[in-house]
């Protein structure tokens, strides 16, 4: 069977996949941050009414994965909150939402795409690498950080 992957400008009730995704990586991985817990639950609140813009990827029709840019600063976004479900992990739908959220990012006037992660997460690390991003001093707001990338997009 062929696979479909379409992106999708997020609605408010994206938001329950929205959290899921994120929170089942977050909590294999690490721990709940209050951040974390505060994105997840109010996405519209804390990422879309501030400027930002979240994506949803669905395959073959059934809801796949997500990804976020955060507005940062004029011309400034952080790319965020990707997940992509389990059962859905290793078709490259990771690498679909990251590139449509580049573009994202380009049609809304960034000039650049942060990022923070953990080394520990060594797939998103080199699709990351990938797609451009290269490692900078590190100025946190997550704990769970030891790694901060950035995109330059002019």
């Amino acid at each position: 069977m062929e696979r479909v992957v379409d992106i999708t400008e997020y609605q408010p009730h994206h938001q329950p996949w929205f959290e899921k995704f994120n929170r089942t990586w977050i909590e294999h991985y690490f721990w709940m941050e209050p951040i974390d817990e505060q994105v997840l639950r109010y996405p519209d609140e804390h990422i879309i009414n501030k400027g930002g813009s979240i994506l949803m990827a669905t395959c073959n029709g059934e809801i796949a994965g997500t990804v976020a840019l955060k507005f940062v600063e004029p011309g400034v976004y952080e790319f965020t909150k990707m997940a992509v479900d389990e059962k859905y992990r290793g078709l490259k739908i990771g690498k679909t939402l990251a590139l449509a959220a580049i573009e994202k990012a380009r049609a809304i006037g960034a000039h650049k795409i942060i990022l923070y992660s953990n080394t520990i997460l060594a797939n998103a690390i080199a699709l990351y690498r990938k797609l451009g991003f290269k490692e900078v001093p590190i100025d946190s707001v997550y704990e769970r950080s030891d790694i901060k990338m950035e995109l330059p997009l002019t």
